[in-house]
């Protein structure tokens, strides 16, 4: 095997690829980097649970394939001069490396041990904007479980219709839903739950770009597309929560109010709450505007913030950090409080109809 290709695109995917190889496994061609040369440069890393492909533009003169450590080899080339890089694998996988005056040689390994990827190319990519995709994970991915007594939760669901993809996490605690309407329909009609260890991978990958990036399902895993990466991984399965029905609707009390105001006033408040010393912020909402309070060992934070609306004195604490996640990924300006009663969940909801999403959280028994 024999390529040639620039220091800055190996780095690139060594870097993405490298994320997904096996840091200790039985499977020794796993702790590696599978390197496929053929009309360009494609990298695997796989820790059989999940895979990340990257392809490269490189001039190759010798095709073949092998195994490079991962590790070392990352680290030669990120220190090789920059400019182009020629690579040379020989019968006995004695690997040379060459770039300007620096030259190394490693040893690589067999590539007939290592383990088919999963193959899902036979279904029909959904495709959306990277940013679009980038922004329906990062708006959920916070709220996922991670109690492994119940691993679907532990995961991101997606519901995708004609009109619609809708991602949701919960977590017993809050629920966290944003949905995009594509201008075309998908054609599909389908359900998934994706582990939120792959998921936070696909999120690094992704940019805030408006190129395509893609997904299409297959019957046991998941396979997104994001320009020249590839990650497929194997889908979570039970059943999910049924987050349609645990979701307060036509609460009484709809109060809007300014998302970066709120916020700051709640990180205030919560600056005297920490691991150690759990307090919930205690809120009343009144007529247009809402007091805060958290009391613990370290001492007491109040503050106020204004809103539009009539809270009628409603009383109810929550999280601190539950609510600053919450505020942290409504993606507008204004946002709609939806409250029952001292007893039910805060809803976040748009305040105006250029989103679509939904954040939840329970409320915490407050002492009188």
């Amino acid at each position: 095997m024999r390529f040639t290709c620039e220091k800055n695109m190996l780095v690139t995917g060594l870097n993405i690829a490298g994320r997904t190889v096996a840091q200790k496994s039985s499977l020794s061609v796993l702790e590696g980097i599978l390197c496929k040369a053929g009309f360009g440069i494609s990298l695997t890393g796989y820790n059989m649970e999940t895979a990340i492909t990257y392809e490269i533009d490189a001039e190759v003169s010798d095709p073949g394939q092998c195994i490079l450590p991962a590790k070392l080899f990352g680290d030669i080339i990120r220190r090789l001069p920059e400019g182009p890089v020629t690579v040379v694998v020989d019968e006995n996988f004695k690997v040379s490396i060459r770039s300007g005056y620096a030259s190394f040689t490693i040893s690589a390994e067999s590539s007939e041990d290592y383990p088919e990827l999963p193959d899902v190319n036979d279904g029909r990519p959904v495709k959306l904007p990277q940013n679009k995709m980038k922004e329906l994970i990062n708006g959920t991915i916070f709220a996922v479980s991670e109690n492994q007594g119940r691993p679907i939760h532990t995961g991101v669901k997606f519901e995708v219709t004609d009109t619609s993809i809708t991602t949701i996490a919960v977590d017993g605690f809050r629920l966290a839903r944003r949905t995009f309407h594509p201008e075309k329909g998908t054609g599909r009609d389908m359900n998934f739950v994706v582990p939120s260890g792959s998921l936070k991978e696909v999120e690094k990958i992704l940019t805030d770009c408006d190129e395509d990036a893609s997904f299409t399902l297959g019957r046991k895993h998941i396979l997104f597309q994001v320009g020249k990466a590839t990650l497929v991984c194997r889908l979570l399965e039970g059943e999910f929560l049924d987050w349609r029905r645990v979701v307060p609707t036509n609460c009484p009390i709809q109060l809007i109010a300014h998302v970066s105001d709120l916020y700051s006033s709640v990180e205030r408040v919560g600056l005297i709450v920490s691991e150690k010393y759990k307090s919930p912020v205690r809120c009343v909402f009144g007529n247009q505007e809402l007091q805060m309070k958290t009391t613990t060992t370290i001492g007491v934070a109040e503050d106020r913030c204004s809103f539009a609306g009539d809270g009628k004195e409603l009383e109810i604490g929550f999280n601190v950090r539950y609510l600053l996640d919450a505020l942290k990924a409504v993606p507008s300006e204004e946002v709609t409080l939806e409250l029952t009663n001292g007893l039910s969940p805060i809803v976040l909801t748009p305040a105006d109809d250029k989103q679509d999403f939904s954040y939840m959280v329970l409320p915490v028994r407050i002492k009188s």
